[in-house]
């Protein structure tokens, strides 16, 4: 299995590189003047590891959180920088999941009109989607992810150990987030996950394959539609419903899981508009329900799901805008109506993920 996956972006030709040992490579990386975020989570788990190198260099503890990812905050970290003397020809790492990730991210691309950047990821949900496809996003007061733009670091630097000390429950997120790749692609790749899904668990190898066809299957996409103009809509397929049981739950419910369920609603619609079948739903659903385990949407109801997806800005009066589906493989965005029957429907869905 190859070690080096690479993504080409209208800016630069970026590397995702799988290591064993992300301390070593990341000694040899720095270089004088450069800057380190580090999760302050991964700093405990790690510290052996990760605080001999921080002596010789300059370096930012982040407590990852939503507040901490917003405009206002970032202004901190950014003035941190200018008086510590970072200049365009440094570089940051981006140590940790997804909130590091965009941080350092947005920073990057406005610091002096831009500066590269490293990414470790250590969340499974960062090393199987978020790490690659340049999105950057953060938020401005109670705005969630309405700042942001497209701008790829210049390495990525997988390390699955990073994934032993993470719960089963964000392991099964990150496999959510696959799931949705994986279901996209096709029946080939619907049934490898489903075959090798336990295994992934248990077997780092397994897993490992499964990360890098994700990822690669994402590139394509990535490449071909960078800024998310058209092909890669369908990587929302499970997301507007995921992210609005986000949204109810106060993100207690991860995202990946989120958008487990996500992807079974999208394909109860369908099943409902004659899309496919009710056999073919119930088909695809135990892959879904075995990642979502025993999390049940007891806060989710029909009034303040549609309140949720109607808060999305790419809808228009009486309609929502979802992914749908012809079957594995075929995804497709569509405009919803918001009537009786469509209420019913997902009262219907709804009951059965109680």
């Amino acid at each position: 299995m190859p070690d080096t996956l690479s993504i080409k972006s209208s800016k630069i030709t970026y590397q995702v590189q799988f290591k064993d040992d992300f301390a070593t490579t990341l000694a040899e990386h720095i270089q004088p003047g450069d800057h380190i975020v580090v999760d302050a989570n991964i700093l405990e788990l790690y510290r052996d590891r990760i605080a001999p190198l921080l002596d010789s260099v300059q370096h930012t503890f982040i407590n990852p959180s939503e507040e901490q990812k917003s405009y206002q905050a970032i202004t901190s970290f950014i003035e941190n920088l200018l008086e510590t003397g970072f200049r365009k020809n440094n570089r940051l790492f981006a140590i940790g999941g997804g909130i590091t990730q965009d941080i350092v991210a947005f920073t990057a691309s406005i610091m002096f009109r831009g500066v590269n950047w490293i990414f470790y990821p250590t969340t499974l949900l960062a090393q199987c989607d978020s790490c690659i496809g340049s999105k950057t996003s953060i938020n401005f007061g109670v705005y969630k992810n309405q700042l942001g733009g497209f701008y790829p670091p210049s390495e990525i630097i997988i390390d699955l150990s990073f994934l032993d000390t993470l719960s089963s429950l964000d392991l099964r997120s990150g496999m959510g987030e696959m799931l949705h790749y994986f279901l996209v692609s096709g029946e080939e790749d619907f049934q490898r996950i489903c075959n090798e899904y336990d295994a992934a668990m248990k077997d780092k190898n397994v897993l490992r394959g499964l990360v890098f066809h994700s990822l690669d299957f994402k590139r394509g996409y990535a490449e071909r539609d960078e800024f998310d103009q058209g092909p890669r809509n369908v990587f929302n397929y499970g997301h507007s419903f995921g992210h609005a049981i986000e949204s109810i739950t106060q993100y207690r419910i991860p995202h990946g899981i989120a958008v487990s369920f996500g992807m079974d609603i999208a394909n109860g619609i369908s099943a409902k508009l004659g899309l496919i079948t009710e056999d073919e739903r119930l088909r695809i659903r135990p892959i879904l329900e075995k990642n979502w385990g025993d999390i049940r949407l007891d806060k989710v109801t029909v009034d303040n799901m549609l309140e949720a997806l109607s808060k999305d800005k790419k809808n228009v009066g009486n309609q929502i805008n979802v992914i749908l589906t012809r079957g594995l493989g075929d995804m497709f965005k569509s405009p919803l109506d918001v009537t009786d029957d469509t209420r019913q429907w997902l009262s219907d869905i709804l009951y059965t993920m109680k």
